[in-house]
């Protein structure tokens, strides 16, 4: 076990990485890095987390919030520092809980490369994936747990985490954590906790009623607000476009176009607009990937590695992606929908414009976003004005290339098909390409085929109607007509049917009528 680490001597002003006092493995992992001077939230914070201290964070995006609480974090936990294979002497000390799996494989990664030269253990878990590696990791023993909450639960309900020896707890995007869709797993997650704990909650946005609510789980916090609170950054040039939605793709197109921008992200507000806006832009010739919660986890990771490399140009993604991506030199964000919540706004920008990088961020507005571009301006505390979109004469319009929603190909002016393939070919090229008399004479000739014959038909039905006479007894034509016998009994009274006897007996006397019974003369005996 290593000797115990102390905490540094920080001076009143800091303004570079090399002025905290680092240890030794920390201060290397730094160096490597290419960290040299601190952003704002980081000078601000990191001194205050050095001192054990509960902190709510407040910054724009893309300022180094992860470093901000991962360094002195690492620098407190020094002391626990030991090589040994056991896992009870590596329990779970610092817990960092996320809102999306992308965000915390982006975290854990970070951690990881400053702690590489220490024997400190992070790993990460999160939901998509199988449970088993992640059981394995943590039942070897960790030291700094990344997770989002439904993972977690998971595990802890298996008995593959146990919570309490915790010492720190970060809460980044606190005010998402804090949403209402996540408030029961955290509330169950943190009853697994020790009472006494160090929590610290990052994030650029905070609402009035986050706040309240962040300081029921804080104990005698420093806040820490290094910009207006819910402001935007300030490399970002924003612009917001009006137009309809059938011109959306038209006017992104026209943009990329004109500022020759080889990468960007594209967000939406629905999984099924997402794919379906990723498959239109591929079919216009743009290599593009769709990131949204429907896909599995290993498509998800794919599309953002990919995207990372170079080899996407456009992501178009819902918010899942919206929060804590950190991906250098991209140039531009376009919102092709305005966001339901305001909030999201900012952090969608904030994928530009990273680590004091110029960026642009263009917003479509349609007519149908008037409520949402009114909470936007609430919440910027500023009046947004409307640009309009000159589009331009001689640019091909995309919406007449590629398949449209009628069924026909539709061909480019360079774009002809080699031969026509039937009577129909040939309708979707552009007029003046081929005079009509040469498409026609090219045509192949129709074959002669002899007119059908028509069926005979029954001379009957072209008859008028008949009405048939009173001789027939209104019977129908098709049934013989019979005379009905005369019966002299009621005619409410059924006949009774023959049925074939098994024993021959003698008939029955048939009845006599009651007319000829009473005409009988009587007969007196003697």
């Amino acid at each position: 076990m290593s000797d115990a680490v102390t905490t540094p001597i920080v001076p009143e002003r800091i303004d570079a990485f090399s002025q905290l006092q680092l240890a030794a493995p920390l201060a290397r992992a730094v160096a490597e890095l290419g960290y040299e001077s601190m952003t704002p939230i980081q000078a601000q914070a990191i001194p205050v987390v050095l001192q054990g201290r509960d902190v709510m964070g407040a910054a724009q995006t893309g300022t180094g919030k992860t470093a901000a609480f991962s360094l002195p974090l690492l620098q407190r936990m020094l002391a626990h520092e030991n090589t040994s294979t056991s896992p009870a002497r590596h329990p779970v000390r610092a817990l960092v809980l996320l809102p999306t799996r992308e965000l915390a494989d982006q975290v854990a990664q970070s951690i990881k490369s400053y702690a590489k030269h220490t024997q400190l253990r992070c790993t990460v878990v999160f939901g998509g994936m199988d449970m088993k590696p992640q059981t394995l990791e943590l039942k070897r023993g960790v030291e700094i747990l990344v997770a989002t909450p439904g993972r977690l639960l998971d595990h802890i309900e298996a008995k593959n985490a146990v919570l309490n020896q915790v010492e720190y707890v970060v809460l980044d995007e606190a005010d998402r954590m804090l949403d209402i869709g996540f408030l029961p797993d955290l509330q169950r997650i943190l009853s697994f906790l020790p009472k006494q704990r160090t929590t610290l909650l990052f994030s650029a946005t905070f609402s009035p009623e986050i706040r309240r609510l962040a300081n029921s789980y804080l104990q005698d916090p420093v806040t820490i607000e290094v910009a207006r609170p819910n402001a935007t950054a300030s490399t970002v040039e924003q612009h917001f476009y009006s137009v309809a939605d059938e011109d959306k793709r038209h006017a992104l197109h026209q943009i990329l176009r004109q500022r020759g921008m080889k990468q960007a992200f594209v967000f939406v507000n629905s999984k099924l607009g997402c794919a379906r806006l990723a498959r239109s832009l591929e079919r216009e010739g743009l290599n593009t990937t769709a990131l949204h919660g429907d896909k599995s986890q290993d498509e998800r990771l794919k599309a953002l590695d990919s995207f990372k490399k170079g080899e996407v140009d456009l992501l178009v993604c819902t918010d899942v992606a919206a929060r804590g991506l950190d991906i250098k030199d991209v140039p531009a964000v376009f919102n092709f929908d305005i966001p339901f919540n305001a909030e999201d706004y900012i952090h969608r920008i904030g994928r530009t414009g990273r680590a004091g990088a110029s960026g642009l961020a263009v917003s479509f507005v349609s007519k149908s976003d008037g409520r949402l571009m009114a909470d936007l301006e609430k919440l910027l505390k500023a009046k947004i004005e409307l640009e309009p979109v000159e589009f331009e004469e001689d640019a091909p319009d995309i919406r007449k290339q590629g398949r449209i929603n009628d069924g026909r190909r539709m061909y480019a002016a360079d774009e002809v098909p080699d031969e026509p393939r039937g009577p129909s070919a040939g309708r979707g090229r552009p007029e003046g390409e081929r005079p009509r008399d040469t498409q026609r004479a090219e045509r192949p000739p129709r074959r002669d085929y002899a007119r059908p014959q028509p069926v005979s038909r029954d001379p009957f039905f072209d008859k008028p109607y008949e009405a048939p006479s009173a001789s027939q007894d209104n019977a129908p034509a098709w049934e013989p007509s019979v005379a009905r016998p005369a019966r002299s009994i009621s005619a409410n009274i059924k006949p009774k049917r023959r049925v074939a006897a098994l024993f021959k007996t003698d008939p029955l006397p048939e009845p006599v009528p009651e007319t000829v019974r009473e005409s009988a003369p009587e007969t007196t005996h003697v």
